[in-house]
């Protein structure tokens, strides 16, 4: 059983790594180490807070929150995100029984085989490099949310308008660093092997800013419990 996918995310039936972060909403250090032997655990490793569309995800993945504990299933968020920047967030917009650690420097999602694409001006070789002429052709459609199909970046700062977040000069150089980073979560099992996961990587693009619904979350997340 592999270790690592150097060419991409670990797929179900790879080992994940130990991983060890400063907890966000509670004191001290998170290790996945923790939990093996223990209960099977959702990670969500996201984008920093800037990131619309990865706070949503969040609030999605908290959500279930309770419905996978009733099943014996931890969950865990990972946000690109300072730790005093992190903490501040969610003091303003708390999140029930929400279990978060904080990786700046995206140590987890390295870890994981998610790659932080690089950005050019016309060059796309996914998931390594995407052109911005690729990027502005990406239609961003969250009815509700949004007025009607947005390009990325035009939905990204709509939505910041709209929630109110106020860049800080942490965020931006976050988004600086880590603007590519491609966000995943994966379902382990007792032992810390992935059992079920969902990325940004596959569909050469097409799955940036999507989610997982919450029936198939919660279905993988019955057959590990199981």
């Amino acid at each position: 059983m592999s270790e690592r996918h150097a060419d991409g995310p670990l797929q179900p039936g790879d080992r994940a790594p130990n991983i060890v972060l400063d907890a966000i909403t509670r004191e001290g250090k998170i290790a996945l180490e923790d939990f093996r032997g223990h209960s099977p655990i959702l990670v969500g490793l996201f984008r920093g807070l800037h990131c619309p569309f990865c706070r949503r995800h969040i609030a999605a993945q908290a959500q279930l929150d309770a419905a996978l504990r009733d099943k014996g299933v931890e969950s865990l968020t990972v946000v690109n995100t300072p730790i005093e920047r992190a903490r501040l967030y969610f003091r303003y917009h708390p999140l029930p029984n929400l279990l978060a650690a904080s990786d700046p420097e995206r140590v987890s999602h390295r870890a994981f085989g998610l790659p932080n694409v690089e950005f050019t001006e016309n060059e796309t070789e996914w998931p390594r490099k995407v052109g911005l002429d690729v990027v502005m052709t990406m239609q961003v459609d969250m009815p509700g949310e949004l007025p009607g199909p947005m390009n990325r970046p035009a939905a990204s700062e709509y939505l910041n308008n709209k929630d109110g977040y106020e860049m800080t000069e942490v965020d931006q150089r976050m988004a600086a660093a880590g603007m590519g980073q491609l966000f995943g979560q994966f379902l382990l099992d007792r032992e810390g092997i992935v059992r079920w996961t969902f990325t940004e990587v596959p569909d050469g693009g097409h799955r940036m800013f999507g989610a997982p619904s919450p029936q198939e979350l919660m279905s993988a997340a019955s057959q590990v419990a199981g």
